[in-house]
Order: C-alpha cells, then sequence, then structure tokens
C-alpha cells in the first residue's frame, strides 16, 4: 500500500473525494514482465458497485494522464476495501477501533514483523494495538501494511 502523504495518494484522494467516495488506499503494484498496476480501493457509505468504480476510473484515469506520476504503462484498477480492508490513514485506525487487525511492520519491533490484535485507536502518529492481551504501540511511519481480519 502507498503510504498515506505520497503523490499516488494525494492525486488519488483529489478525485476521489470531488466524486462523494472515500479513498481506502492506493496500491502500486510490480509484477513479472514489467506488467504494471495501480489499484485504487474506494468506499461509500452504502456500498461500492461497478457503477462506482467505472464512474472513478472514467475521472481518475484522466487526472493521471495530465499527472502523469508513473512512468511507462499500467493497469489501472478500482475495487472496494473487501471485508480485509485496507488501514492505511490514521482517521481509518481509530474509525476501527475494536476491531481486528493484522499489521505487518517495515522493520522488527521486539523481535516480531507481524502482529494480529485488537485495533485500539491511532493518536494520528501512533497506532495502538493489544495484541494477546498486551498493548503495542506502533509508530505509524513503522507500518508497511495493516488490514482489518474479517470475522466470520
Amino acid at each position: 500500500m502507498e503510504p498515506a502523504e505520497s503523490r499516488l495518494n494525494r492525486i488519488a484522494h483529489g478525485v476521489v473525494a470531488s466524486l462523494g467516495y472515500e479513498l481506502v488506499g492506493v496500491e502500486h503494484l510490480q509484477r513479472g514482465g514489467g506488467q504494471v498496476t495501480l489499484r485504487v480501493y474506494i468506499d461509500h457509505e452504502r456500498g461500492i458497485g461497478l457503477d462506482d468504480c467505472a464512474a472513478v476510473s472514467e475521472q481518475l484515469s484522466a487526472v493521471l494522464d495530465v499527472e502523469d506520476p508513473l512512468q511507462g504503462q499500467y493497469d489501472l484498477e478500482i475495487s472496494s476495501p473487501g471485508l480485509d480492508r485496507p488501514l492505511v490513514f490514521p482517521a481509518h485506525f481509530e474509525r476501527f477501533a475494536g476491531s481486528r487487525a493484522k499489521v505487518r511492520l517495515s522493520e522488527k519491533i521486539a523481535g516480531r514483523r507481524t502482529l494480529e490484535g485488537v485495533l485500539i485507536g491511532c493518536d494520528g502518529t501512533v497506532v495502538n494495538l493489544e495484541v494477546d492481551g498486551h498493548p503495542w504501540a506502533i509508530p505509524l511511519d513503522r507500518i508497511e501494511n495493516a488490514r482489518l481480519v474479517p470475522v466470520y
């Protein structure tokens, strides 16, 4: 997932918000053979359908053509966040306090790189997570990837 302050997130946020949706996050994926995918997750309180994805795709594609933040060709995908919703912005961690989350760190903290537990919240720079009954204060800039853990 792109860092919250990245240029791609700023561009996507402007387009997505202007259309009345919430930007959940942006993934910039490079696959074998030089194939690049830019995946943008959007949400809305009523949910996301195919028409929503198409509307955002059309507008965002036009802006990306003008801004040109990526070199070369890429595939643009617009998607709902799904049950294992990515957590990118501080507001996401705060909004989903009380939910289970899995967090992958950019480097180990106390010998661990992956943590799963209950979100306590976020103060803007630190995410608080309860793991196995113990509180963890994780600097937001050390989180590589975070997602909700669906409960079935």
